[in-house]
């Protein structure tokens, strides 16, 4: 509706929400005579008295902003990104390039998760989960190339549980040495408490004290290893991306009922 024939039509005594002029408050006064700015003003006023507050995203509210380390979803792409970093190093230079983009994506999946998490509303947080599911959808492609290509064996049958990691028992741990920050310091620290030298750990894995995990060697990752983990991840993606959508449309649902009764009581 154009901002004069808003005016001439508003009626204080039964306000109308519905069609307001492009840019409520902040519309362009030009052409208005002062009558009907002085109009405007008042019904300007009379908006900002009158229009709810916006609901806040209970979802968003949290007490640690490492929250993000109680997600099986996060846990299970941290797992992912630390075996996929150990399957990349073993890739000849040729294949740097290989190396680089499937490192970047396995990081990607982890930190948009945590990213996300902080992020103020729901709907930014839904966004970075969709950026961390399209990263995740870029290293199941790679890992099936990696086969197609020979340089990642696939073995039918063969599952995490074969190596003794049980992904429960796995995210407990990892929970804890971010908990502690000792995922943060271990490696630098020698016994008598100084700094290694860079060179010293450059390359090292580092052990997170799952036997498990810290004993796997590298050439006896395969392909079904690896899109276990993928599909694990992207199930409780789903699921955490349903249950936020379902949350954010209850949030739009209380506003849009808080409008109406506030609409109720001026007419």
């Amino acid at each position: 509706m154009k901002l004069k024939e808003f005016i001439k039509n508003f009626s204080f005594d039964k306000p109308d929400w519905n069609n307001l002029p492009e840019g409520l408050p902040e519309c362009d006064l030009t052409g208005l005579s002062p009558d009907e700015i002085g109009k405007f003003m008042a019904i300007r006023n009379l908006w900002e008295l009158s229009k709810p507050q916006k609901i806040k995203a209970r979802s968003r509210a949290w007490e640690s902003t490492n929250g993000y380390i109680y997600l099986v979803a996060w846990s299970n792409a941290s797992l992912l990104r630390i075996l996929g970093r150990r399957f990349t190093d073993l890739l000849p230079r040729s294949e740097y390039r290989r190396k680089s983009q499937l490192d970047d994506a396995l990081r990607s999946v982890v930190a948009n998760i945590e990213e996300g998490f902080a992020r103020s509303t729901t709907r930014q947080y839904l966004d970075f989960l969709g950026y961390s599911q399209g990263s995740l959808k870029e290293v199941k492609g790679d890992f099936q190339r990696a086969v197609q290509d020979g340089f990642l064996k696939s073995v039918p049958g063969s599952n995490l549980s074969d190596f003794g990691i049980d992904l429960r028992d796995w995210h407990e741990v990892l929970k804890k040495s971010v908990i502690s920050s000792k995922i943060l310091q271990d490696p630098l620290r020698p016994p008598k408490g100084n700094y290694r030298k860079l060179e010293e750990v450059r390359g090292k894995p580092f052990r997170f004290g799952y036997l498990p995990v810290d004993n796997l060697r590298a050439r006896d990752l395969t392909y079904e290893i690896f899109i276990e983990l993928i599909n694990k991840t992207d199930w409780h993606l789903r699921r955490l991306v349903e249950s936020l959508e379902k949350k954010l449309a209850e949030g739009k649902k209380s506003y849009q009922i808080e409008q109406v009764r506030i609409r109720d009581k001026l007419i």
